[in-house]
């Protein structure tokens, strides 16, 4: 929200929103009746008005980057701080600062790496998402849940208590990407974000921020794959890289390939399917363990599982003589087959 007391000049508050709004809004009507068309120059919708409202949307007491400038101390003088940067930004003078790496332990016990980026990398990050979101958010596909405007892990899981309760469930496969945001390979996103975006500037700014590296006690490394979490940008890349090395190739496979049906829930790289036959999902882990070596990619032996789950798993595991039907995890929840038959819990 912007503050009362922020200059904007010529404009109110509201008369910018409502007419950045309406830029924007053009660009997603014609990204969604073009699903072809490459979008070749609108740097332009990166304004000092957008960089404000990225600069309020962030969190208050977010630990600085290697500049160590607190969004309070970047509040101080602000307008000027945001026309110098959107100078640097439209002239090209702007420069990507690397991320402080930090380390947040695991359920499991082992650290995860997270990427602390600087308040400026923030603002610009924002603001791009905010302008790329008109473009993939008419491309995304339905069952894509993770870090989308409008939707929630609850919306993933009720899709996926919907599937197990009224779709033709009897397999379910826990597919695990292993170190997804630290593999992926960024020669192919690059071309996967080209197959919509032609504006040399907008791809250069996403080059600069996947090649500033990171800081670590001083040290600064290169990261050679991947997106580092942690930065305001990265969840986008990720569902544009899954939607064109998983998602439309899944949609092709379960029209074309699959006997029975398929349902498929993904958020970020947490990913479900749902098999009415057993040999559609064991075909298809077989056809997915190729198709994520294409890009670098690789499912985790350990944590990814096919297992017999569903309405009837339970009457069926009983009549062969075999135990209950296995759980399995989504989004932190253990997903549960009831005696009932007709239910699961979440727990």
């Amino acid at each position: 929200m912007i503050k009362e007391n922020v200059r904007q000049p010529n404009t109110s508050p509201t008369q910018s929103r409502e007419r950045v709004s309406q830029g924007l809004a053009g660009v997603r009507k014609a990204a969604g009746n073009n699903k072809e068309m490459k979008f070749t120059a609108w740097l332009h919708h990166l304004t000092v008005e957008r960089l404000r409202e990225s600069f309020y949307s962030l969190k208050r007491k977010a630990a600085p980057g290697v500049d160590g400038v607190t969004w309070q101390e970047y509040e101080d003088g602000l307008e000027d701080r945001l026309t110098d940067l959107h100078g640097r930004v439209h002239r090209g003078a702007y420069r990507a600062t690397p991320s402080r790496r930090v380390y947040i332990e695991k359920a499991d016990g082992r650290q995860r790496p997270l990427a602390v980026p600087a308040i400026e990398d923030k603002l610009v990050q924002h603001a791009v998402v905010t302008i790329l979101n008109q473009i993939y958010e008419e491309d995304f596909l339905g069952f894509s849940y993770g870090f989308r405007p409008g939707r929630s892990q609850h919306q993933a899981l009720d899709a996926l208590s919907y599937a197990l309760l009224k779709k033709k469930v009897n397999y379910v496969l826990d597919a695990d990407i292993r170190g997804f945001f630290d593999n992926l390979d960024k020669s192919w996103l690059i071309k996967f974000v080209e197959h919509r975006v032609a504006d040399l500037r907008i791809l250069r700014l996403i080059q600069k921020w996947l090649n500033a590296g990171v800081m670590e006690e001083g040290k600064w490394s290169d990261t050679k794959t991947g997106s580092p979490q942690g930065s305001v940008i990265s969840p986008l890349l990720a569902n544009i890289y899954l939607h064109y090395a998983f998602d439309l190739w899944v949609n092709v496979w379960r029209k074309k390939w699959a006997h029975g049906e398929v349902v498929v829930i993904r958020y970020a790289d947490d990913i479900i399917l749902g098999f009415q036959h057993q040999a559609d999902a064991d075909r298809f882990l077989e056809n997915l363990q190729e198709r994520l070596g294409m890009f670098g990619l690789e499912l985790h032996p350990d944590k990814t599982r096919r297992i017999e789950f569903g309405r009837f798993a339970e009457e069926n595991r009983r009549r062969r003589g075999e135990g209950k039907p296995e759980t399995f995890d989504f989004l932190g929840f253990s997903v549960l087959q009831e005696h009932t038959d007709k239910e699961f819990t979440m727990n």
